[in-house]
């Protein structure tokens, strides 16, 4: 395993419904991890896919009238195609309904499980909740005996005979590695969260549902085809599927253990307790950290179907552009903390830093180097300041890029207004904006792990000794 690398995932979404503004959320937080990395000089891989193989998805499929595969494929290509759309770069998209390779990668571990004997069958009533795919105790459901991360949805009472995982088995452990860091859970509130759910008390869980159930949808169980693994089994496992996982062992190996986890909040239960006791028991490496990030409320309300307030994220981006979608994601929210999207809020935002700022900066500076015709070589290698490192190592993208424009875009502005080199005669200005050109190399490397897009423009513009003005990066929004 090579120390210069770095392997990031995005969690695997659901593919039930069309992707919302959440799920940009994530991935751009996740390409921009990754971006960063690979600026540091490691060789990076960022990973996501398509989670195919849960009830939920065979439920919306009948709902459809359309064959589940069918339904699987075309929902699980809309979520890469938003990628893409976003610039986001997954090296790895890995599908749950792979055979070639998850379906025996998932057996092997499995398998592995079973050989350390944390693997039992038992007769089981319980009261599931389709939509996390997960079985709760009446203690962790609200007043209404509705699961907390989907109210207003009736839980189902399900009885069955399933095969069941040794969790209770590795309650210490867990405890252990998450007090020490081991699995590093940032921010720290979300490390609290989970040690309490583990000193509360780790139940046995149920792995495996029957084939009725599931209506043959899934990977079948090893060595009992009448019953289905169960989702997070499978879907967590397309983590390391993705990497080689029993089916390329030297890939495997250069690889894994992922270096960093991205979540939302509501799926903190099982990356960090249900999935590293399926690779202890399975005696596989564990992954190193885990960063959790909150949900988007819209105009104040969850995002609901019910109440017709998803955001479309094409539409966005549609009207908007990539780059600015990207910067309101990561510049006006905390990484920690739910967060309130507002399609008003990010117009503000595109008119105020990106066309009044950055834009009009890059505008206002290759005009007068155009006036001064004058050359500007590279004068050095710029590499990612020390600021912003330290900052995107604690993931704090809102305050990487607040620290851009307050330290590079507004202090130019000011150095701009101070000297007002728009009316010194050619030869005058070389000096003065000698210094802001500088300034401006710095800033397309800044933000390249941010908005690579407008980094790439930027440096086509500026990295060249002959500058010369361009159309404009951001026109400005009128309505």
């Amino acid at each position: 395993m090579s120390r210069n690398k770095f392997y990031i995932t995005a969690a695997i979404p659901y593919v039930n419904a069309a992707p919302h503004i959440g799920h940009a959320l994530e991935f751009v937080q996740t390409d921009a991890i990754a971006r960063y990395q690979r600026l540091l000089g490691k060789n990076t891989i960022a990973a996501s896919g398509g989670d195919e193989n849960a009830l939920k998805n065979v439920q919306a499929a009948e709902t459809q009238n359309t064959p589940i595969q069918e339904f699987v494929d075309h929902n699980t290509e809309t979520f890469h195609h938003l990628a893409r759309t976003l610039n986001v770069q997954f090296d790895v998209w890995q599908k749950g309904s792979d055979r070639i390779h998850h379906y025996p990668a998932s057996q092997k571990l499995w398998q592995l499980c079973a050989a350390n004997g944390d693997i039992y069958k038992k007769t089981y009533t319980g009261l599931y909740c389709v939509g996390c795919e997960a079985f709760y105790a009446p203690e962790e459901l609200n007043a209404k005996q509705e699961c907390l991360e989907h109210p207003g949805k009736s839980l189902e009472k399900v009885s069955e005979e399933n095969y069941f995982f040794r969790l209770s088995k590795y309650q210490q452990q867990l405890k252990d590695l998450l007090e020490t860091d081991q699995i590093q859970i940032i921010p720290e509130n979300r490390k609290t969260e989970a040690l309490n759910l583990i000193l509360a008390g780790l139940p046995d869980i149920s792995i495996s549902r029957t084939n009725q159930r599931a209506k043959n949808w899934g990977i079948p169980v090893p060595d009992d085809p009448t019953q289905i693994i169960y989702v997070w089994f499978d879907a967590l496992n397309i983590y390391q599927t993705g990497v080689g996982f029993g089916w390329d062992d030297q890939k495997y190996r250069q690889w894994w253990p992922a270096d960093l986890h991205v979540i939302g909040k509501g799926i903190l239960r099982f990356h960090s307790i249900y999935w590293p006791a399926f690779l202890l028991s399975a005696k596989l490496p564990l992954p190193k950290a885990i960063f959790v990030h909150g949900y988007f409320t819209v105009n104040g309300q969850k995002m609901s179907k019910t109440l017709g307030n998803i955001i479309d994220p094409f539409q966005i981006i549609d009207k908007y552009g990539i780059d600015p979608l990207r910067y309101y994601l990561l510049a006006k929210f905390s990484p920690f903390t739910d967060g309130d999207f507002s399609e008003g809020r990010l117009k503000q935002a595109y008119n105020s830093d990106l066309a009044n700022g950055l834009g009009n900066l890059i505008a206002r500076v290759a005009k007068l180097c155009e006036k001064s015709h004058s050359n500007y070589p590279l004068a050095q290698n710029h590499s990612i300041s020390p600021e912003i490192q330290q900052l995107l190592s604690n993931f704090r993208f809102d305050q990487a890029l607040s620290w851009i424009w307050e330290k590079h875009i507004k202090l130019q502005d000011q150095y701009l207004e101070k000297h007002r080199p728009w009316e010194l005669e050619e030869d005058n200005l070389h000096d003065i904006l000698n210094k802001s050109v500088s300034v401006i190399r710095q800033i397309a490397t800044d933000i390249e792990p941010f908005l690579p897009q407008t980094a790439t423009f930027i440096k086509q513009q500026f990295f060249t000794p002959e500058i010369k003005p361009a159309s404009p990066l951001f026109p400005r929004l009128l309505h």
